[in-house]
């Protein structure tokens, strides 16, 4: 699934979303209550539409490992912590999810090769890397591709697990071992491909798109700072700061 086109949030430069991120991934590590990840995860709310998320379905899609991880995270704190309380699980799974869903909202609305751009000029990451890590995402929505060609493929040789667990658990090990291969060969391909353009050279690279910083990202970033400092005020006025560098 690749990014919506022409929302709202796509104008706003890779590198303002990246920074909005560590703050907020900041903020939310520092204390244990609820309140914080509660304020913080409500505004990220607020950008779904911005995002272009507005179909539930899509949402579903691109959310539900981490909400299953959410909830996994807050029942296992409960449940076999003795000191742990029902408010404490909850807030450990408000803050996974808060600290997920920003990475949902880029994924969503950036195009990778605009976030390659903005990393390359911005913050000088290294083409190498930058552009290499743009192939692999690139190239990921072919593992899905290649898992249902399979899979149809094992269908239509009569290959059926039926209810046996077992069978199905050998089944999904022979499918991921023929995904990996396949991608270990792509991924031989892609890097001979890049060494052949001169990706490893040495030699500076140019920029032919560009990558600019504009009055609207300062303005991204300085709401999310406000928010965050709204989420950290809000909990120390109703007694819910509990920071995590103060022993007891």
């Amino acid at each position: 699934m690749g990014p919506t086109p022409d929302v709202p949030l796509s104008r706003v430069n890779p590198v303002a979303q990246l920074a909005a991120i560590v703050a907020v991934t900041v903020v939310l590590l520092t204390s244990l209550d609820v309140v914080t990840p509660a304020v913080v995860l409500a505004a990220e709310l607020c950008l779904l539409p911005a995002a272009g998320l507005t179909s539930p379905r899509a949402l579903w899609l691109r959310t539900w490992p981490l909400l299953f991880g959410a909830v996994m995270v807050g029942v296992v704190n409960v449940v076999l912590s003795r000191d742990a309380a029902l408010v404490t699980g909850l807030g450990l799974a408000l803050r996974v999810v808060a600290l997920a869903l920003p990475g949902v909202l880029l994924v969503a609305a950036t195009d990778p090769v605009r976030l390659a751009d903005a990393l390359t000029v911005h913050w000088r990451l290294s083409t190498r890397f930058a552009y290499g890590a743009l192939a692999a995402l690139r190239l990921a929505p072919l593992l899905v591709v290649e898992l249902e060609s399979v899979r149809l493929a094992r269908r239509t040789r009569g290959v059926d697990a039926g209810r046996n667990p077992v069978a199905h658990a050998r089944l999904l090990a022979g499918i991921g071992f023929l995904l990996l291969v396949s991608a270990v060969r792509r991924g031989t391909r892609l890097a001979t491909a890049m060494d052949a353009r001169g990706f490893d050279s040495g030699i500076p690279r140019t920029n032919a798109r560009g990558s600019t910083l504009h009055a609207r990202d300062a303005v991204f970033v300085a709401g999310t700072v406000a928010v965050c400092a709204l989420a950290v005020t809000t909990s120390v006025l109703t007694g819910a700061w509990d920071p995590i560098f103060v022993g007891g």
